[in-house]
């Protein structure tokens, strides 16, 4: 198959611009005309060029879901549906993805075999909520568990944004403030020092050494952590185990290691209860749930609950030995098991971890702005202690 871009012209006079993949231009000229619009002219393209298409953000799913969702509970077909979706998307991507799974289901398949043909947009859990259904005829109410899901991980997502985001900017302004006093302010002071023409005090020495290693070095300080990130980064990118080392410190760095894992260990509780309401099974939901944890010691202990299960434990006592979840957590689902409620358990376990990270935020950012003042102050007081006690040295010298 060939990517091909093309203009064409729909039923009201209107021209769009998308690319599509065909076999030539007489079978572009036929798939276009199954989505509704007329050939003008086609092109074969890079498929490199997609990248300049647009991507599909989260938004424009909750839109897709959303609006899959009041059309199908309002009865009208599949088809029909994805054919006025299409009509409205303004991502090129995203128009072109739905204009094929249009043409997928026409051809015989299902929607979730459509959407299994897109993986960088419909993840396995979009794919197997919807499988289930179909197979349960709850379609529509899959698609409102997803518009709640996606709706829930943006949510989610700009919590965990707002952890990094503040600190890092803070502690910008701090990192800025310290490279401006010591490479501009106390260089001018190291001067009139040695006009002083006398023995410096200790800290006043430790300064200008200070200040000395940010002249010389200041290119090596600046990047220094963008080199060490990158060498970081393609290392785990190379080597598994490094990169469960590097997931293992994440989770475990002070303060901001425990957040993130309550965000994991929300969105791995959220989707299982999800999958679990929509009919999935227990182990199915464990499978596919591991593979959106995006944490690999995390994921390792979920493959290890679900071999533990297909060995005959119970969820409970699989999660137990697998040291996934608190005491408090696992009575939770103890109680679920028991009462045949796992979902319910399961959303109670993601209303935990989110009311725990909502509360852990906020203590981070009431602990993080006093912090940095403290050591902002501490810092500008140095300076000014180590440049004011030689010139007091020198007054009483004079007396």
């Amino acid at each position: 198959m060939t990517l091909f871009a093309y203009r064409a012209i729909d039923k009201y006079g209107t021209v769009k611009h998308g690319v599509l993949d065909a076999s030539n231009e007489a079978d572009l000229e036929e798939r276009l005309k199954r989505i509704g619009v007329d050939l003008i002219s086609g092109k074969p393209v890079l498929r490199s060029r997609l990248f300049f298409a647009g991507r599909v953000s989260r938004r424009e799913l909750i839109t897709f879901f959303f609006n899959l969702e009041l059309l199908t509970r309002a009865g009208v077909p599949l088809l029909e549906s994805l054919s006025d979706l299409r009509d409205t998307m303004d991502v090129p991507l995203f128009r072109e993805i739905i204009a094929e799974m249009i043409e997928n289901i026409e051809g015989g398949m299902h929607l979730s075999q459509a959407m299994a043909l897109s993986p960088r947009i419909f993840d396995s859990v979009m794919v197997s909520l919807v499988r289930a259904g179909e197979e349960s005829a709850r379609l529509s109410a899959i698609f409102k568990h997803l518009t709640d899901s996606l709706k829930w991980q943006d949510e989610m997502r700009a919590q965990t944004r707002q952890i990094l985001i503040y600190p890092a900017f803070v502690g910008t302004v701090v990192i800025a403030i310290t490279f401006f006093l010591m490479i501009y302010l106390v260089p001018q002071l190291s001067t009139f020092f040695r006009n002083l023409g006398q023995t410096l005090p200790l800290q006043t020495r430790a300064l200008l050494s200070v200040s000395e290693f940010f002249v010389h070095y200041r290119y090596v300080l600046l990047l220094a952590p963008i080199v060490l990130f990158a060498i970081i980064k393609s290392v785990t990118m190379l080597s598994e185990k490094m990169r469960y080392r590097v997931d293992q410190l994440k989770i475990r760095v002070w303060i901001i290691g425990p957040i993130l894992l309550k965000i994991i260990l929300a969105r791995f509780a959220n989707t299982f209860a999800i999958m679990y309401e929509s009919g999935v099974s227990i182990l199915d939901c464990i499978a596919i749930s591991t593979g959106i944890a995006g944490n690999l010691v995390i994921s390792d202990k979920l493959k290890r609950a679900r071999v533990e299960i297909e060995a005959g434990k119970t969820l409970l006592q699989s999660f137990q030995e697998a040291g996934v979840f608190p005491s408090l957590v696992l009575r939770m689902i103890k109680v679920g098991e028991a009462t045949g409620q796992l979902d319910e358990a399961f959303y109670n376990v993601s209303y935990f971890y989110e009311r725990d990270t909502r509360e852990a935020i906020r203590r981070v950012q009431v602990m993080i702005e006093p912090f940095l003042t403290v050591f902002l102050g501490t810092l500008l007081g140095w300076i000014m202690l180590s440049a004011i006690t030689p010139i007091y040295d020198m007054l009483g010298k004079i007396r």
